[in-house]
């Protein structure tokens, strides 16, 4: 410790450069934590279990315009060409596709007068008694849709029976609880049959993105989705065979959209993924030019005092000690840098929770944020320190 008084008087003799570093890595220490707060809370999200088999499901939209075509008939035709198909479980249509950011929601409550009970707004996905096997979904309470509870047409009676993800149940009637209870939506009503623990909606960034329910209601439209369940290994094999079968049995159609729901999943959270790595590469660069300005504030110091390190050495110094001194130098002015930018990380946290949609910044991630600064500084300064202490006695007295 006894090397700090001088280490304080070299800095207040230069301390423009010190001063500048010191700001330089209060500015980085309160971004990267920032940063990386918001990168940990984006990817927590894209990698959030959905409940459905992402991997082994195809989606795609039919648009049909030939007027002649019977539509429910031609429909039940397609279905039963693309079991036939090598890899394919099942096929049928759906009203949207989970995870598309497309489709219907509606305001559902406990009591008949909407204003009267509570009220959770959900999407909702009509389709037949196969939808929850087809999605690779679980029911965790209660049982699965049966052929009679499926209505055909959006001019029949609206279904008696609906399964409802947990959160849906949760918000109506109170955590743990759900199962064949009523529900209200407008002048429609079902009893809930089932509840799934894990499920995403279509918008799954969005405030109802654990908030959705499946109502047995089987449609045959001109501009009609469908989902296809396949076997992991054969999905992409399938994907190619969709559109030249489903043209083959009818030329008056268009097939639009065929893909995997993983890609629907990734194109939901393409922004995400964007800026994660926007702020990844804004975090490398930072760090990286605080690093060269350590690196280049230490080499610029021992050059500087070339002579006076020789003389330590010439009076008995050892490289030791020289080098122990500028990595206590680089220490006290990153430890400086880091205390206010640890203040800052915090302020500028708040700022970002109160005008935008952000984690709140936890201590933990500043001081993580902390420890990782430190250590690069102390790899910046390694190389300008050993070769301080490398400084030959007679080569530095005869220095100008």
């Amino acid at each position: 410790m006894s090397e700090i008084k001088p280490i304080l008087s070299a800095l207040t003799r230069s301390k423009t450069g010190a001063i500048l570093l010191v700001m330089q890595i209060a500015i980085t220490l309160a971004l990267v934590s920032n940063a990386m707060s918001i990168v940990a809370d984006r990817a927590e999200k894209i990698n959030q279990t959905t409940g459905y088999d992402e991997q082994g499901i195809i989606s795609y939209t039919l648009l049909t315009y030939d007027k002649d075509t019977d539509i429910p008939k031609q429909f039940k035709e397609d279905i039963r060409q693309l079991k036939a198909l090598d890899g394919v479980i099942d096929a049928l249509a759906v009203s949207s596709i989970p995870l598309s950011r497309s489709g219907g929601s509606r305001t559902l409550s406990t009591d008949p007068e909407e204003h009267s009970g509570k009220t959770a707004d959900s999407g909702y996905i009509r389709a037949n008694h196969h939808v929850i096997g087809a999605l690779g979904l679980t029911i965790n309470e209660g049982r699965d849709f049966a052929q009679s509870d499926v209505i055909y047409g959006r001019d029949g009676d609206y279904p008696s029976v609906g399964i409802v993800s947990r959160e849906v149940a949760d918000k109506l009637f109170g955590k743990g609880n759900g199962l064949n209870e009523t529900v209200y939506s407008g002048d429609d009503a079902f009893k809930i049959i089932g509840i799934i623990d894990t499920l995403k909606s279509q918008w799954p960034r969005s405030k109802m993105g654990n908030s959705l329910i499946f109502l047995p209601i089987e449609e045959a439209l001109t501009y009609q989705k469908f989902i296809v369940k396949t076997t992991p290994q054969k999905r992409a094999q399938v994907i190619k065979q969709i559109e030249p079968l489903l043209l083959d049995l009818d030329r008056g159609r268009v097939v639009m959209n065929i893909k995997g729901l993983d890609t629907s999943k990734a194109d939901t959270y393409a922004g995400d993924t964007l800026m994660i790595r926007m702020l990844i590469a804004i975090v490398v660069f930072l760090v990286i030019i605080t690093a060269l300005g350590i690196f280049g504030l230490t080499h610029f110091n021992i050059s500087k005092r070339t002579k006076q390190i020789g003389t330590r050495r010439a009076l008995g110094a050892r490289k030791s000690t020289i080098f122990k001194y500028f990595l206590l130098e680089n220490l006290l002015v990153t430890a400086l840098g880091v205390v206010i930018g640890g203040v800052g990380a915090l302020v500028l946290g708040r700022e970002l929770m109160g005008h935008y949609s952000v984690p709140p910044l936890e201590t933990s991630a500043v001081l993580i944020t902390a420890m990782m600064m430190l250590l690069m500084s102390f790899i910046a300064v390694y190389s300008p320190a050993r070769r301080a202490a490398n400084i030959s006695p007679s080569v530095a007295t005869r220095s100008i």
